[in-house]
């Protein structure tokens, strides 16, 4: 497998979709930059993912911003040996916090290895972090695809969903289940084309729609 890690990677493989399937020519025209948003597969990363469920992309990033202050460095032995009434003064909600703390304990008693799930075919790694509390699906996908695994689509995302219809001019906005149809064409490169749709999304209503990530 052969993970996304440079730019040079995203543009080649937004070529082969091009070349593949030309309804996503105009939308890479319209998309504009499409952005590789690669991080490392760390603790740091899917806990910042999973603070950006279900939040707005600014409130997301001020509980981010405030963690990071109050935990340093923000990784898995060290949220252990904080007070826990820290993940409370950052903002997080009570179930982010089971979450980050059960994730945590994941890490460091149970010996997860997030580096290793990125090597991993999706359908397996998706598996994994799904049985862990407060990891679902939608989290696990864009930890994976912003880990640089190349087959990623995120089909319950939201802006996604929307950015599909309109760049293919479907009737109506696909489910996820329709959307993982769809995309089951832009194989093996479906974390690129989530990556361009996000893109398309960003310029169609004028703001940043890829979830938050230790490098946003």
């Amino acid at each position: 497998m052969e993970r996304i890690v440079t730019e040079a990677d995203l543009v080649r493989a937004l070529d082969e979709l091009e070349a593949a399937d030309s309804r996503l020519a105009p939308v890479r025209t319209r998309a504009g930059k499409v952005e590789l948003r690669l991080s490392e597969p760390t603790f740091n990363s899917l806990a910042s993912i999973v603070i950006g469920q279900q939040v707005s992309r600014a409130s997301a990033q001020a509980m981010l911003n405030r963690l990071h202050e109050l935990v340093q460095p923000l990784t898995a032995p060290q949220l252990l040996s904080s007070d826990p009434e820290l993940l409370i003064r950052a903002g997080l909600s009570r179930a982010k916090q089971r979450t980050l703390l059960s994730l945590a304990s994941a890490v460091e008693v149970d010996g997860l290895n997030l580096t290793a799930l990125v090597e991993l075919p999706s359908v397996e790694a998706i598996e994994a972090l799904v049985r862990l509390p407060g990891i679902g699906p939608w989290t696990a996908e864009v930890f994976m695809l912003t880990s640089g695994h190349p087959d990623i689509f995120p089909s319950r995302d939201v802006a996604l969903q929307e950015a599909v219809r309109q760049g293919l001019n479907l009737d109506g906005r696909p489910d996820a289940h329709a959307l993982a149809s769809t995309a089951k064409a832009w194989q093996p490169w479906r974390s690129v084309a989530a990556r361009l749709f996000w893109a398309y999304y960003r310029e169609l209503k004028g703001r940043d729609a890829i979830p938050i990530s230790e490098t946003a």
